[in-house]
């Protein structure tokens, strides 16, 4: 029997007096990619911080790891240490002079406290191999500030994977990347989630990328339209239910494989 990961019960949030996500229900089990889809303005982040405890909600639970997120938006460190989050957008001050190595020791501190090996040595080698599984330790000495698009979002991954995680959310990470810049990331999303177990709900708008490989598909629009496999969740009749007929037939006319 599959461990349930994420469960959110009843999850309504407001934002200006009216309710941003209503009434959604769903659970995430342990080993499984989920994708959250749906137009601009579906309430999409929105779903993605109250689970973060960034926003409040009005009404609803929220468990991870089974614990739940108390009313002040806290989870026990346990379960934030088991959770990484990559936004849409880093921001950071390019002025400060923060190296790959030293961004992404940031990421053991926590950990470092609590383990009786703890240490410069473990941290070091804690960060070395974390950089060598995302193919990035020739970047280790350069400064963050340097760096492509695609070299910061695989230095983001290193700083998830310096300490294990159980849990990874993403708010459209790959945004901003080309093309190709894109298709190697969600290569290597792969990748980590078969070697780490990791799993994953991730917000996206390729829904190509979601079909090929996603395990499971919410389909939101202020309330959740429908959730499944991706075979069921992206029928027409889905995505029109959360799009709109219009989107339908325009992803119908353009795609190249006529899948839609």
């Amino acid at each position: 029997m599959s461990k349930i990961i994420l469960g959110v019960e009843g999850l309504t949030v407001y934002r200006e007096n009216r309710a941003a996500v209503q009434d959604v229900s769903f659970s995430l089990e342990a080993g499984t990619d989920m994708a959250i889809i749906g137009p601009n303005g579906a309430g999409k982040s929105t779903l993605i911080q109250a689970i973060l405890g960034i926003l409040p909600r009005k009404t609803g639970s929220i468990h991870i790891l089974g614990h739940a997120l108390n009313q002040k938006g806290h989870f026990p460190a346990p379960v934030r240490d088991a959770i990484a989050y990559l936004p849409q957008n880093f921001w950071f001050d390019r002025h400060i002079p923060i190296t790959v190595e030293e961004l992404v020791g940031l990421g053991w501190e926590r950990l470092g406290w609590q383990l009786p090996w703890s240490g410069y040595k473990a941290r070091r080698l804690a960060v070395y191999q974390a950089l060598a599984q995302v193919d990035s330790v020739h970047l280790k000495k350069q400064l963050i500030s340097g760096l492509s698009g695609g070299e910061t979002k695989r230095v983001l991954l290193a700083y998830c994977l310096v300490r294990p995680r159980r849990l990874l959310i993403l708010d459209e990470a790959p945004a901003g990347l080309d093309g190709l810049g894109e298709s190697d990331f969600y290569q290597l999303l792969e990748k980590l989630k078969r070697e780490q177990n990791w799993s994953i709900l991730q917000i996206s708008h390729d829904l190509e990328m979601v079909r090929r490989q996603c395990d499971r598909v919410l389909c939101l629009n202020r309330t959740l339209r429908c959730q499944g496999v991706p075979e069921v969740a992206l029928s027409s009749h889905n995505l029109a239910e959360a799009y709109g007929a219009e989107f339908v037939r325009y992803r119908h006319s353009h795609s190249p494989h006529n899948s839609w």
